[in-house]
């Protein structure tokens, strides 16, 4: 009887297939999130695929922690299951944000550095993609591990000093009348940068429960 009824519980490999799905979903708002910053009508177009991935995120975010609740034997401690959910979470909330931004402030065109804080967030998203799944054998995957966190920490630097050149050519660049464009293109630059530290982030929850179970 008792074995028949843990058979209706949720698995270890559980979290590994939700984990999988989470991330493909951030993947997925990232590369429509980039291809909105292509400008014009692929702003609209994009736009709404942006939010259907948060929205499918936030479903896989709701069935991690119901699951957290309903297994007995977790891969790794509930508590770091429910951070590092929910730090790969906030990457996609943030590129929810971005999105709304562009919709609200009704930007179409992006200069060079736009579109290059899109293709880090890019790469974030598939180093994160490739560095989940290899938690589930931890200890041979340890370095690979370790070594995709280090490059999603890379492109983070490499981000602030996009971001830091994007901002000095606002401002040089902003008319006399152009005030309200200046503070509409700050803040979704402003909001790029922070999607790219939010991958940060999550590689260093990654990071701490390799540190914590290896």
């Amino acid at each position: 009887m008792f074995r028949w009824f843990r058979r209706l519980l949720p698995s270890e490999n559980t979290f590994f297939t939700l984990f999988g799905r989470h991330a493909d979903e951030i993947v997925r708002g990232a590369e429509q999130l980039r291809e909105m910053l292509n400008g014009g009508e692929a702003v609209r177009r994009h736009y709404p695929t942006v939010l259907a991935a948060e929205d499918a995120a936030d479903t896989v975010t709701r069935e991690v922690i119901q699951a957290v609740r309903r297994t007995f034997v977790t891969p790794f401690d509930r508590g770091s299951i429910q951070t590092l959910i929910s730090r790969m979470d906030d990457s996609i909330d943030q590129m929810k944000k971005v999105a709304k931004a562009i919709i609200l402030f009704e930007m179409t065109e992006f200069d060079a550095d736009y579109r290059r804080m899109g293709d880090a967030i890019v790469r974030c998203a598939h180093l994160l993609r490739e560095a989940v799944p290899l938690l589930q054998a931890m200890s041979p995957n340890a370095q690979r591990i370790n070594e995709l966190c280090e490059r999603i920490r890379r492109v983070e630097s490499d981000a602030d000093d996009i971001h830091e050149t994007g901002m000095i050519d606002l401002y040089r660049h902003c008319p006399p009348d152009g005030v309200l464009r200046f503070l509409a293109a700050r803040e979704v630059l402003d909001q790029l940068e922070r999607t790219v530290d939010r991958f940060d982030d999550a590689a260093n929850e990654i990071e701490g429960i390799v540190v914590e179970h290896v």
